[in-house]
């Protein structure tokens, strides 16, 4: 008997060290033909793969990934509706490239010009919301500066609100998945724009340019450009298993391969990596001690879902650690920090998120804060 438990040991301990061999074998990512590239973990942040992400370069039309961001903010905000009518400047009628075929003089409805913008990537449907928003495209350029800033795109800088080519119209590969991340994560009720393949206006049906949306059902955004100067480029946004991938690719020299090299971005991030939820905004973790209160404990949580990238198959390797900022007294308010959650993947720091209590604990009456602070007093005596 005692033998054949050693055995099951030796097995379990060989079962474990293979997996933990499997799951630790992420070969290194794969090197693109293009002047700058990046792969993020959208729910975390984390960055998975990057090359020349810091370098600055031409956006082309990924500009106008900034363009459609700001009005999603305007319509949020209640400054204008999507149903508003946009008069059609003859700036916004005469400008080259891309078109989504607007007349000078008409009035067209807000949406419309967004799909426009993010379907079409019209340069006059772009020119127009500009106007529109902030009364001409220069003022609207400083408008995307000031989000650029206040989103960390700190390499950015836009001068209009196309990507027409323009001295010192520049922004990065980290910056542009920044952006992604924002527009993704922040208007979800637009988000859904970017996976139309087609969009037609004025009785003219224009494709979606980005080709992903036909190879890859997990493909649902986000936008893609072109200059000479640019060369081909694309950010990219995936979901799969409860995971989503930002790639940014700038610098291709085709259609083709800017499609290509997005793929294998993505198929990298999904097969070797994975999102995991740590913890929940609703988890009580664990209850503490409260001094003074009507209830002697409190429940502590998260302040927000804790979601961590980890290689796939890696969760026995996470570790989470709740530290407390010394004894809680009464009142306590819900949602009140007291601490903070680290959590850690094979001893490095990988999500660090404040700890609030779950509840409000009023204060209890005067002898009951007297009998605590007693015993607080005995208790810190002999210690």
């Amino acid at each position: 008997m005692i033998k054949r438990f050693l055995a099951c040991l030796l097995l379990l301990s060989s079962a474990a060290a293979t997996a933990q061999t499997e799951q630790s074998l992420i070969p290194a990512p794969p090197q693109l033909a293009a002047t700058a590239y990046l792969l993020l973990d959208a729910h975390t942040g984390q960055i998975l793969v990057e090359e020349n992400a810091d370098k600055q370069v031409p956006p082309a039309s990924l500009t106008k990934m900034m363009t459609a961001y700001i009005v999603s903010e305007e319509i949020e905000k209640g400054t204008i509706k999507e149903t508003d009518q946009v008069l059609i400047s003859e700036k916004a009628w005469r400008k080259g490239g891309s078109k989504m075929f607007v007349k000078v003089g008409e009035k067209v409805p807000v949406i419309d010009l967004l799909r426009g913008v993010i379907i079409q990537s019209g340069n006059d449907a772009s020119i127009a919301l500009a106007e529109f928003v902030s009364g001409s495209e220069d003022v609207f350029a400083e408008v995307m500066n000031q989000q650029a800033e206040l989103l960390g795109m700190h390499d950015t800088t836009f001068k209009n609100a196309t990507g027409w080519p323009a001295e010192g119209h520049m922004t990065t590969a980290r910056d542009l998945a920044t952006l992604g991340r924002a527009v993704v994560m922040d208007h979800p009720e637009h988000y859904n724009l970017y996976s139309e393949k087609y969009f037609s206006f004025a009785g003219i049906n224009q494709p979606n340019r980005n080709r992903l949306l036909w190879r890859d059902n997990a493909v649902d955004g986000i936008k893609t450009g072109h200059t000479e100067e640019a060369g081909y480029c694309l950010v990219a946004s995936a979901q799969k298993r409860g995971m989503r991938l930002i790639s940014v690719v700038l610098g291709t020299d085709s259609d083709e391969k800017r499609a290509a090299e997005s793929q294998k971005l993505l198929a990298y991030g999904f097969r070797y990596y994975q999102t995991h939820k740590v913890y929940g905004s609703d988890d009580v973790l664990q209850t503490e001690r409260v001094w003074g209160g009507k209830q002697p404990e409190v429940g502590i949580a998260v302040q927000e879902d804790v979601f961590v990238t980890i290689p796939r198959g890696g969760e026995d390797n996470i570790k989470a650690d709740l530290i407390i900022d010394g004894e809680l007294e009464a009142p306590l308010k819900k949602g009140q920090p007291v601490g903070k959650v680290v959590v850690t993947l094979d001893g490095k720091t990988v999500a660090e998120v404040k700890a609030v209590t779950a509840e409000e604990v009023e204060e209890a009456g005067f002898f009951k804060r007297l009998w605590d602070a007693i015993k607080r007093f005995v208790m810190g005596f002999f210690s």
